[in-house]
């Protein structure tokens, strides 16, 4: 049993909240455990300079924690953002295009934002599994309105963290149990059982090809229960 009581291949308690902003497109609050991400889809009738006039659309993330979501102050990241938030919100575009016909999406842009509220542990993989909510939520909007067509929408995708502590192999790991993780992976899929990323690494000894397995296997598992999550939040 682990600190907050879950067995090792247990979710944290997950709730997504649709349409919890007014003036967005698309929006979900989504929750797991302590850690809480607001996800905002914005569309844009244009796309970047190197696809105007390609008949293509675009899909990017953007990333931030606000001061007060982790325990000592963050500050606002007004000069730049950091590395880290770079490499999430490349993370979050990445896994989000995935989930998309960009053809069938026409020469439009939709924006995702992610803003951390609270944090601990996973604010990646809950950006992206809250910020394919609210982009399905946004292309509804479109379709409903007759200007792209459902086509446009692909397999879900979600994400989820595991790792190893102490010799075990744990989902969705919690900022007290990731800070001492031997290793540590986060793994997106689609709902149809494929990989669009897997990052992990050693903290510590090397992983066997076992081990390697067994995160996967155990990723898989709480990832078809977020599926099941997001087609309730949705009315799928």
């Amino acid at each position: 049993m682990r600190s907050d009581g879950r067995a090792a291949a247990d979710l944290r308690q997950v709730e997504i909240l649709t349409n919890y902003l007014a003036y967005a497109e698309g929006s979900a609050l989504i929750s797991c455990g302590s850690t809480r991400v607001l996800c905002a889809a914005s569309i844009e009738k244009s796309v970047p300079p190197w696809l105007v006039g390609k008949g293509t659309g675009w899909v990017t993330g953007e990333y931030a924690m606000l001061p007060r979501s982790t325990q000592t102050r963050t500050q606002r990241e007004t000069k730049g953002i950091t590395g880290r938030s770079q490499e999430i919100q490349r993370l979050v575009g990445r896994s989000l295009r995935a989930a998309v016909d960009l053809a069938a999406l026409g020469e439009r842009m939709i924006i995702i934002d992610c803003d951390v509220i609270q944090a601990d542990g996973g604010t990646r993989t809950a950006s992206i599994t809250g910020g394919y909510v609210a982009l399905a939520l946004a292309l509804q909007g479109l379709v409903k309105h007759g200007e792209i067509t459902p086509a446009v929408l692909r397999a879900p995708v979600a994400a989820v963290s595991v790792g190893v502590i102490d010799g075990q192999s744990m989902l969705d790991l919690c900022y007290a149990e990731d800070s001492r993780a031997e290793v540590d992976f986060n793994v997106v899929m689609n709902s149809e059982g494929e990989y669009i990323e897997v990052q992990g690494t050693a903290e510590g000894r090397p992983f066997s090809r076992i081990r390697l397995n067994e995160l996967l296997e155990i990723a898989q598992l709480g990832l078809q229960h977020l599926f099941v999550l997001q087609r309730e939040a949705l009315g799928f």
